[in-house]
């Protein structure tokens, strides 16, 4: 099985973090990362995670970021796109995309609490892939 991650260098004290708990936790459950693909923020992975879908080596991708809270709602838009798209490509290509990004209204801190997220992310995409394939027998 093989997935791809696509992590944010933004806030990348937390990112790098979540990057490391999503290989470890991959290579657990005995998936191949066969691409990391940097993205500068959440809100610009869309077109990563596209271009990775269309390839015939990947079979699901996990997206992973921190949006922190800042003195605007900015946190709350970048969230929603995300989400969206995530939720988008993988309708659209019939392949999972799990949503490892944090936040919003989260400050620094508690995103260093929740760097395991990645793991739930790799997780789901890995389960996704396994039911995936045995629906199609």
């Amino acid at each position: 099985m093989k997935i791809a991650l696509v992590v944010s260098d933004f806030n990348c004290e937390v990112t790098a973090l979540m990057l490391e708990r999503a290989r470890a936790h991959a290579a657990l459950l005995g998936a191949e990362v066969s691409h990391v693909v940097h993205a500068p923020g959440v809100f610009d992975m869309g077109l990563l995670v596209k271009r990775l879908l269309t390839r015939s080596d990947v079979e699901g991708v996990v997206v992973l970021g921190a949006v922190i809270k800042g003195e605007t709602k900015h946190d709350e838009v970048i969230m929603a796109v995300a989400a969206k798209v995530a939720a988008e490509l993988a309708l659209q290509f019939d392949k999972p995309v799990a949503l490892g990004v944090s936040g919003p209204g989260m400050d620094r801190m508690q995103a260093l609490d929740r760097i395991d997220n990645a793991k739930n992310a790799v997780e789901s995409v890995v389960r996704l892939i396994k039911t995936l394939k045995g629906l199609t027998g």
